[in-house]
């Protein structure tokens, strides 16, 4: 179920200098934002990620090419509208992320919108015993949304992926331990025990699902191309008879996050691999839909077909 341990072999010299200068500029760039008020922050970002798509060439280019595939039949002027409000929108959830540690819990949930059919579903599922798999994507603010959960009162572990710069992977740990939430990192040592141990205690148990990395995948639709796509939290919604859910914290019109959640139907055909692969594209249409719901919010960098299916 994990993906083999990330190499220890050290990287060029040229490569750890670049590396090490990008978390210095990071780190240095989020602790003045953190003094920010959280609008003034808010508005750096929406600069900050203007700039990021005039100076990041080949990162926009790739993501002109992923909305090229996504929606074939937007007039290109749409299209580079939708690349650059997403580069404005990860800016400004950087920013957010750099204040949220100080903000009072009055301004964050001020922030966020919970309906309560949506609170009454999740911890409906945690209450069951079975412990929860819960699916999301790199969609609206998914960080943030740990913190979110968490403060429903959810027992929530996250599965991560090492970076390729521990640091900078050090820091988004931090950022959720922040908010409560545990993190889990994908190919570490016992990392597989802490999934099933997680399960097993009743807690809910978070992965991302939307990208092409380096693990056990299957080949499933999304916007209409098969895309490789983890495997691992529906063989383990499988196994273990856990609940399982998808769940999105996107911002909305009124410039507020707002959480959405549903069950998603496990099938049980007798057929495990069979069952992998239609849970596995269940998981992923629930992530297409609400990439569709906000297509500024997506990451469109990421290189979603990479894999030829």
């Amino acid at each position: 179920m994990d993906a083999p341990s990330v190499s220890h072999v050290k990287p060029p010299l040229a490569k750890r200098v670049k590396r090490s200068v990008r978390f210095a500029l990071v780190r240095a760039a989020l602790a003045l934002a953190s003094l920010l008020p959280l609008r003034w922050a808010q508005s750096c970002g929406d600069v900050l990620g203007s700039l990021a798509f005039g100076l990041l060439t080949a990162e926009r280019q790739k993501a002109l090419l992923s909305l090229g595939r996504a929606f074939p039949d937007k007039p290109q002027a749409e299209r580079w509208a939708l690349a650059r409000a997403c580069f404005r929108h990860l800016g400004r959830c950087a920013m957010e992320a750099a204040v949220a540690r100080r903000l009072r819990p009055a301004q964050l949930d001020a922030l966020v919108v919970v309906p309560e059919a949506v609170r009454t579903l999740l911890l409906g599922a945690v209450a069951r015993g079975r412990g929860v798999v819960a699916v999301s994507g790199h969609v609206g603010h998914w960080e943030l949304f740990g913190w979110v959960l968490v403060r429903l009162g959810l027992p929530l572990h996250v599965v991560a992926r090492p970076g390729v710069d521990a640091r900078l992977g050090k820091l988004a740990e931090d950022f959720r331990a922040h908010g409560g939430v545990r993190t889990i990192l994908r190919g570490s040592p016992g990392s597989a025990r802490g999934m099933l141990s997680a399960l097993r205690h009743g807690d809910m148990l978070g992965f991302l699902v939307d990208q092409d990395t380096a693990v056990q995948s299957v080949a499933v639709p999304f916007f209409g191309s098969r895309a490789a796509t983890p495997r691992a939290p529906a063989e383990l919604t499988l196994r273990t008879g856990a609940s399982s859910v998808v769940g999105f914290l996107q911002r909305g019109p009124d410039g507020r996050y707002h959480l959405s959640s549903a069950e998603v139907d496990v099938p049980h055909s007798g057929d495990v691999e069979a069952d992998v692969v239609e849970l596995t594209a269940r998981y992923s249409a629930a992530i297409e839909a609400a990439v569709r719901r906000a297509p500024e919010q997506w990451v469109w960098m990421h290189q979603r077909w990479k894999t030829v299916c």
